[in-house]
C-alpha cells in the first residue's frame, strides 16, 4: 500500500493529469444546466474534503462573484434542506462511501435539486446514486488517510469555478488562461516544494516529536490548510491538534495557550500578513515553539520554511499542505503508528460512517 509520503510525491503527476483532462472532467458536465441562473453555491463535504473546500473557497467565491458556503452533509440533510432552485450544489466524497454525503445527495435529488457529486471512485455508492457525477481525475487513493485526494479536490473546485464562470461570461478567456498559467507554474514547482518540505521536516522532526499539542493557524486559502493540519495530525499522529483561522484564534482560543504548545502559521504572503505578525509578536512572549511556513521567502528565522513560490495567495492551498502531510507521516513513523491498520476496527461496524 502506498503511504502518505508516496502520494505527496505523486501530487504533481495527478495535478497535471487533471489539467490535461479538465474539459472532459468538468466543462462538458455543465452544458445541461443554465449556469446564468446560479446565484449561490453550496459545497457539502466533511473531513479532508471539507478542508479542501475551505482551501478553494476564497478563489471560488472571487471567480464566480457569488456567495459560496460550505456545509456539513449531516447537518444539511437533517436541518438545512431549504435549498433554492438557483443553488449550485456540489457534494464531495473522495472515496464515495461517506454515509452522510450519499444520504444528502439522495435527499436533494428527491427534492428536485440538481447536485453534482465529486468523487474518485466511479463504482462507489455515491457514484451509483448520483444523477450528475463529476470524477476527480485521479486514481482511488489506497491510503485511508488521504493526502493527494485532498489536494486534487482543491484543484477540481478551482477548475469547476473557472469553467462555470467562463460559461457564464463572468471571466474572459484571457483571464481564464492566465489562471491556468499560474496553476501550471505551481504544478511545475511542486517537486521542488516537496524537496524543500522534506528537508525542513527532517530538520525539525525531533522537536515536533516532543509536541503534545499542535496548533495550525491560517487565513484566506490557508485556513483550509490549517484545518487539514488538525485532521492529519489527529489521524496519523494521534496527539491533540487544532486548525484555526487567524482572527478566530485571536477571539478566545488563545486563552487556552500552553507554553509547551507548538504553533505553526501557514502564511500565504497575503492581505492579512500584518495581522498574523502581530499575533506572532504576542505568542513569542509566551511560547517557545513557533514556526511559519511561508509561500515565498520572507524571514531568515531557521525555524521557518520558505517555499520560494510567489503566486496568487488564493492558490496557496495547492502546495502549502505538502509540508504538513509530510510532517504527519514522519511523526507517525517515529511514534510507530501503523496507518494501514484501523485504530478502532469496530468503529464503522457500530456507526456505519462508511457504506
Amino acid at each position: 500500500m502506498k503511504s502518505i509520503e508516496d502520494y505527496v510525491h505523486l501530487e504533481s503527476k495527478f495535478y497535471q493529469k487533471v489539467m490535461d483532462q479538465r474539459k472532459e472532467l468538468f466543462e462538458n458536465k455543465f452544458t445541461d444546466i443554465d449556469v446564468s441562473s446560479i446565484d449561490n453555491v453550496v459545497i457539502y463535504a466533511t473531513g479532508s474534503s471539507s478542508n479542501a473546500a475551505f482551501g478553494a473557497l476564497p478563489f471560488v467565491s472571487k471567480i464566480l462573484g457569488l456567495p459560496v458556503r460550505i456545509e456539513e452533509p449531516s447537518i444539511s440533510e437533517n436541518y438545512l434542506m431549504n435549498v433554492s432552485e438557483n443553488t449550485l450544489c456540489i457534494a464531495i466524497s473522495q472515496g464515495g462511501h461517506s454515509y452522510s454525503v450519499v444520504e444528502l445527495v439522495e435527499r436533494l435529488q428527491k427534492a428536485g435539486h440538481t447536485v453534482f457529486a465529486l468523487t474518485s471512485e466511479d463504482n462507489s455508492p455515491l457514484a451509483k446514486k448520483s444523477n450528475n457525477l463529476l470524477m476527480m481525475g485521479m486514481p482511488i487513493e489506497e491510503m485511508p488517510y488521504v493526502s493527494a485526494g485532498y489536494s486534487v479536490a482543491i484543484l477540481d473546485l478551482i477548475l469547476i469555478a473557472l469553467t462555470v464562470s467562463r460559461m457564464n461570461n463572468g471571466i474572459s478567456e484571457t483571464t481564464e488562461e492566465n489562471y491556468y498559467s499560474l496553476i501550471n507554474k505551481i504544478i511545475s514547482k511542486v517537486p521542488k516544494v516537496v524537496e524543500q518540505s522534506t528537508c525542513w521536516v527532517e530538520e525539525k522532526i525531533d522537536q515536533f516529536s516532543k509536541a503534545e499539542r499542535i496548533i495550525f493557524i491560517g487565513y484566506g486559502a490557508t485556513y483550509g490548510v490549517a484545518r487539514e493540519g488538525e485532521t492529519k495530525i489527529t489521524e496519523a499522529v494521534r496527539v491533540s491538534a487544532w486548525g484555526k483561522e487567524l482572527e478566530e484564534y485571536m477571539h478566545g482560543p488563545y486563552l487556552g495557550l500552553h507554553k509547551k504548545d507548538f504553533i505553526v502559521f501557514i502564511e500565504p504572503d497575503g492581505k492579512l500578513q500584518g495581522r498574523a505578525n502581530l499575533l506572532k509578536k504576542f505568542l513569542n512572549q509566551h511560547v517557545d515553539n513557533i514556526f511559519t511556513i511561508y509561500a515565498n521567502d520572507r524571514t531568515t528565522d531557521d525555524k521557518d520554511l520558505h517555499l520560494s513560490l510567489e503566486t496568487d495567495e488564493l492558490l496557496a492551498a495547492l502546495f502549502m499542505t505538502i509540508p504538513i502531510h509530510l510532517l504527519a507521516y514522519r511523526l507517525s513513523k517515529i511514534k510507530k503508528i501503523d496507518l494501514e491498520a484501523s485504530a478502532y476496527p469496530d468503529f464503522d461496524k457500530i456507526t456505519a460512517s462508511k457504506i
